[in-house]
C-alpha cells in the first residue's frame, strides 16, 4: 500500500533528530511542510533547509494545526499538549515517524520495546543478522532516525528499538514481522498519570499486526491482548520455548529443550543478559536467521557502552559504567550483576551512585537488595536527596556526579567497586545519559 501525501496540509511538532529526519522524509517526495518548536533556538535548526517557508518556533501555532490535515509528532512532545488534543477532537490525524516509516517499506521488520534491555536486544539481533551476511537497518529510538534507514535501499531486514513515547503515534504497523515487550516496569510516571497499566497499553500496542508475537512467559505485564492472533515464541528463565537450564553447575541456553550455548562462552553475564539474549534468539526464530549466525553473534557480543561497562581497573578497584540504568529495576539488575560477578570476587565495598531526575519514580524496591551489605552511597542531583530515603545511614548527598566521584576518591580501597547505576534521568544535569557515562568514565580513569 502506498501512501499520497501531496494533498495533505502537513505539519511536524518538533525540531529535534527525529523531526528533521520527517522534514526530510517530504522534502524527497517534493512536499514542503510547515515546521514548529516550542523552543526558541531548537538543537537542530541549523539543519533545517532554506526550502521550508514556514517555521514557527517558541511556541506551537494553535492555526496551523487546525488547519493541517496531518500532524507529525516527535516522541518527545506530549499527545496530551492543549493544543494537539484540540486538533484531535477536530479529527486532524495525528501520527509519529515511526508511522511514516513503516507505511514506506516493504521490508521485513523487527520491533522491540521494553523498560530495559532493548537497546542491547536490538543490537545482538543486529549482529545475528551480520553474521549471517544479512544487510541490515538498525535505527528507531537508537542510532538513526527510522526514515533515514530508508536511504539504503539494499537493506533485507530493518530492526527496530521503539520507545513507549513513538508507539504512542504509530497505528500502521503492517510490515512488523516479529515484535516484542520485554518488559515493564514503572517508569515515565509523569507522562502516564494513570500509573502503570496505561504505560503497558501502550507497549503492547507493538503486537497489533505482527506476523509472530514474542514474549515473556512468566511475566503477564509482557502477554498481548486478549484478541492476539500472531503466533507466538515464548521466552523465560525457567520457562518458555527459550528458557535457562541448570545443569552441573553450569547455566545453558536452551531452545525448544535443547541445550544450545553454555553461558560460560558468553561475554555477556547476568541474568538480565541471559534474558535479553533468550528474547533475541526468539525474534530472530521468526524472520528465519540460522541459528549457526545468532550462536556466533552471541559469543562475540561484547555488549553496549553505558550499560554494565567496566571502564577502568587499577590498584584492585573496579569502575563499571552503567549511566543508561534510568529507572529503579535497571539499577537493580546492575546491583545483581555486581554482586554477583564482580564484589563476590573482591570481597570489598560497593560504592553505589544514584541520582538524577526520577521523575516521581519509586526506589524502595532497591532498599531489600542493599540490606546489611558492604555499600556506601552517594546521592546526586535534582532528587538526590529522596533517593538517600534507600538507605540513610549509608548515603551521602552531593550536588553532582563530579563532587560525589571527588569524595569517593578518598574512601575507596583495594578490593572495592564503584558503580554508576543511577536509577534516574539525567536531564536535570547532563544532556543525555551518554553524556553523564562519559563523564564517569573520564573522572574514573582520572582519579581511579
Amino acid at each position: 500500500m502506498r501512501f499520497d501525501y501531496e494533498r495533505e496540509n502537513i505539519v511536524i511538532v518538533g525540531l529535534g533528530m527525529t523531526g528533521i529526519s520527517c522534514v526530510n522524509f517530504f522534502l524527497s517526495k517534493g512536499i514542503i511542510p510547515r515546521v514548529m518548536d516550542s523552543r526558541i533556538t531548537p538543537p537542530y535548526l541549523h539543519k533545517l533547509s532554506n526550502k521550508i517557508k514556514y517555521c514557527s518556533l517558541g511556541e506551537f501555532n494553535e492555526k496551523w494545526l487546525l488547519k493541517a490535515s496531518l500532524i507529525i509528532v516527535s516522541p518527545g512532545i506530549s499527545l496530551n499538549n492543549p493544543k494537539l488534543m484540540l486538533a484531535a477532537d477536530r479529527g486532524i490525524k495525528i501520527i509519529g515517524d515511526i508511522d511514516l516509516f513503516l507505511r514506506e517499506t516493504t521490508i521485513p521488520v523487527v520491533a522491540i520495546t521494553g523498560s530495559n534491555g532493548k537497546s542491547t536486544v536490538t543490537s545482538l539481533i543486529g549482529k545475528m543478522a551480520g553474521f549471517a551476511g544479512w544487510r541490515t537497518g538498525i535505527g528507531g529510538n537508537i542510532g538513526f532516525p527510522a526514515l533515514v534507514l530508508l536511504k539504503n535501499q539494499s537493506c533485507q531486514l530493518y530492526v527496530l528499538e521503539l520507545s513507549s513515547f513513538q508507539l504512542e503515534t504509530t497505528y500502521y504497523m503492517k510490515t512488523i514481522k516479529a515484535a516484542t515487550v520485554l518488559n515493564v516496569h514503572q517508569e515515565h510516571i509523569n507522562r502516564y498519570p494513570l500509573g502503570i497499566e496505561e504505560y503497558r497499553k501502550v507497549k503492547i500496542k507493538i503486537y497489533q499486526q505482527a506476523d509472530f508475537c514474542i514474549f515473556n512467559a512468566e511475566d503477564n505485564m509482557t502477554f498481548p491482548d486478549n484478541n492476539f492472533t500472531a503466533r507466538s515464541i515464548t521466552f523465560g528463565i525457567d520457562s518458555g520455548d527459550y528458557h535457562l537450564t541448570y545443569r552441573e553447575g553450569n547455566i545453558w541456553i536452551t531452545a525448544y529443550d535443547n541445550l544450545l550455548l553454555n553461558c560460560s562462552q558468553i561475554q555477556l553475564k547476568g541474568l538480565h543478559n541471559y534474558m535479553n539474549i533468550l528474547a533475541a534468539l526468539a525474534l530472530a526464530k521468526a524472520v528465519d536467521i540460522p541459528i549457526e549466525a545468532c550462536i556466533s553473534a552471541i559469543k562475540t557480543f561484547r555488549g553496549l557502552p553505558h550499560r554494565l561497562e567496566i571502564v577502568h581497573e587499577k590498584n584492585g578497584i573496579c569502575w563499571i559504567n552503567d549511566s543508561k540504568s534510568t529507572n529503579p529495576s535497571s539499577t537493580q539488575a546492575a546491583i545483581e550483576y555486581v554482586i554477583e560477578y564482580v564484589q563476590c570476587k573482591r570481597g570489598g565495598v560497593l560504592h553505589l551512585l544514584l541520582g538524577g531526575d526520577s521523575k516521581n519514580t519509586d526506589f524502595m524496591i532497591l532498599s531489600p537488595l542493599l540490606k546489611e551489605r558492604k555499600v556506601k552511597i552517594y546521592c546526586f542531583g535534582k532528587d538526590g536527596y529522596k533517593m538517600m530515603a534507600i538507605r540513610p545511614d549509608v548515603s551521602t548527598f552531593t550536588e553532582n556526579l563530579e563532587k560525589a566521584m571527588y569524595l569517593i576518591r578518598n574512601q575507596i580501597k583495594p578490593g572495592d567497586c564503584v558503580l554508576l547505576s543511577p536509577a534516574c534521568a539525567s536531564v536535570d544535569q547532563f544532556e543525555n545519559f551518554e553524556n553523564r557515562g562519559n563523564l564517569f568514565t573520564t573522572l574514573a580513569r582520572k582519579i581511579g
